[in-house]
């Protein structure tokens, strides 16, 4: 069964969340605190997506998902955020979320993402062990990682697809929408942003000045561009 963990404090939300997921397939894992996510991810190591809402009586969704990246690079990760915050979508990406679903949602949008989100970091296609080698980094196809100058770089799962998709395609510039296809697949709901805050996040960890990057450059009004 395919464990999703639903961290959500209001009652009547996280039962309507859990019905749907039951019906889509998923095992949900039940959580109404931060502390009590926490517990019910080391308790069930397994669970590939989690479903967070910012706004608890504890911690915050954002420190939950800092605290999760913080150990595993791998889950997926899904923000629940108000429709009229859009700084909390920003920042919850920023902290390490892979997507975000605005409130009031619908039970089809919300596991279309969850959906999406599994098969992205279920690594369940097999793959030929492969080291791509481009200046500084190297990425192993079958290990998932990136390394820089010999030092290895924690990626998330949708970190690393769009990393192979930049090493795949050197010097050829890449639309938001290629790179969102791509990586969060055709069938993605939400916005072209989170192309953006995603490279931006990337170029924090891999570019020797973030705010001057050499290696993902932007070809403005279209997108991007991997250069060594």
């Amino acid at each position: 069964m395919k464990k999703v963990l639903v961290l959500e404090d209001e009652a009547s939300i996280r039962s309507f969340v859990v019905i749907n997921l039951r019906r889509s397939g998923y095992e949900p894992i039940e959580a109404g605190t931060g502390a009590e996510a926490l517990e019910q991810l080391r308790r069930n190591p397994d669970i590939k997506v989690a479903l967070l809402d910012i706004m608890l009586p504890d911690i915050d969704g954002f420190e939950v998902c800092r605290q999760i990246r913080a150990s595993d690079t791998k889950i997926g990760i899904i923000m629940l955020t108000a429709r009229t915050q859009e700084m909390d979508k920003v920042t919850g990406l920023m902290t390490g979320a892979d997507d975000y679903v605005t409130k009031p949602f619908s039970p089809t949008e919300l596991t279309a993402r969850i959906d999406a989100l599994y098969r992205r970091v279920g690594g369940d296609e097999p793959v030929d062990a492969f080291e791509m080698t481009q200046g500084p980094f190297v990425l192993n196809t079958r290990n998932r990682t990136l390394e820089k100058n010999g030092e290895r770089i924690k990626l998330t799962q949708l970190e690393y697809a769009i990393m192979k998709m930049f090493m795949d395609n050197p010097g050829r510039a890449l639309s938001r929408e290629d790179i969102l296809n791509a990586v969060w697949g055709r069938d993605y709901f939400g916005e072209l942003k989170i192309v953006d805050v995603n490279i931006r996040r990337l170029r924090i960890k891999i570019e020797d000045d973030s705010t001057n990057p050499t290696y993902i450059t932007t070809v403005w009004g279209y997108g991007y561009k991997w250069g060594i």
